[in-house]
Order: structure tokens, then C-alpha cells, then sequence
């Protein structure tokens, strides 16, 4: 075997655990995106604990090959970033699309992506982005919960004042 055919069996053994371990995962064209956009990028990926790279279109249609994902095969045209979520599944898109509108940024797009094992198009991935985290519902939940509950110590509080002052 091919020392060559060898590395690229490597290099889509690595996709296929990106894969594995995403939760999400966002495909974007960047023609046009310069360098000091691209390393703030990087940066803010990191922060956000998201991973960015750019991979070779062959090599991860061979690894969706391998995991039976369908579907993301007309996306694999042109030079593609692949930005993979493992934490919550709105980090990858929220990291990209909060980046674009942040620096309003045409040279970077959204082309589509996966959530869990679902095909998402460019509009999917958008809505997925707008969606509030999984610490913001629980905080929200939470809030929920918690107010009637203080609403009727607040009551009760009132009322035991008046029975004082009587």
C-alpha cells in the first residue's frame, strides 16, 4: 500500500471521530477571507470551544461515506471550512453565524450542516444559531419554577403583616 493512500486513510479515520464526537457541525465557503479575519476566527472557535478546520471535500465525503450521512454531498464544491460543536448543539452555528454578523462579512458563508445526524441547509443552520443555549432554557426553566412559588411566599408574607398590624 501507497505510503499516500495510507495518510489519507489516517486523515479520514480523524474525520469520521470528528464526526463521532460532534454534535453539530456547520460547512462554510470562506473564498475571500483574509488571514487576520480567519486567525480571529480561530481565536473565538477556541474560546467557544468549537473546533474550525479545513479539510479536503474528498476525504470528508469518504468519511460520511463511512457513517452513512447523506445528503451534504452538493456542499462539498469549493473550498469549505468544517466547524464541529461537541458541547451544545447551537455552539457551532451560534460561533459562525454571530461571527458573520458581527464583522458583516460576505467572503464567509454558510452553506448547511448537521445537527446530530439531521442535514440542515443554510436556513436550518440560521434558526439552529437563534435558538438559546442549554444553560439559557434550564436558567429560564428555572425562573419558571421558582416564581409562582415566590409569588406565594410574597402573599402569604403580606398577609401575616396585616395580621400583625391588626
Amino acid at each position: 500500500m501507497s505510503k499516500n493512500l495510507e495518510i489519507k486513510k489516517v486523515a479520514v479515520a480523524e474525520i469520521v471521530e470528528k464526526f463521532k464526537s460532534a454534535q453539530s457541525m456547520v460547512v462554510c465557503s470562506f473564498n475571500g477571507l483574509n488571514v487576520e479575519k480567519v486567525t480571529e476566527l480561530r481565536k473565538l472557535c477556541r474560546e467557544k470551544n468549537v473546533q474550525y478546520c479545513v479539510l479536503k471535500n474528498r476525504l470528508v465525503l469518504r468519511a460520511m461515506q463511512e457513517l452513512g450521512i447523506t445528503g451534504l454531498e452538493n456542499l462539498m464544491e469549493g473550498p469549505n471550512a468544517f466547524v464541529f460543536g461537541t458541547g451544545d448543539v447551537t455552539d457551532a452555528p451560534k460561533v459562525i453565524n454571530q461571527f458573520i454578523e458581527k464583522n458583516k462579512l460576505q467572503s464567509l458563508e454558510i452553506k448547511g450542516g448537521l445537527m446530530g445526524e439531521e442535514v440542515l441547509d443554510a436556513k436550518g443552520v440560521k434558526a439552529i444559531a437563534a435558538l438559546p443555549g442549554r444553560e439559557e432554557l434550564l436558567a429560564t426553566l428555572v425562573g419558571c419554577l421558582v416564581s409562582p412559588i415566590s409569588s406565594l411566599v410574597a402573599v402569604l408574607d403580606e398577609i401575616a403583616e396585616k395580621k400583625e398590624a391588626a
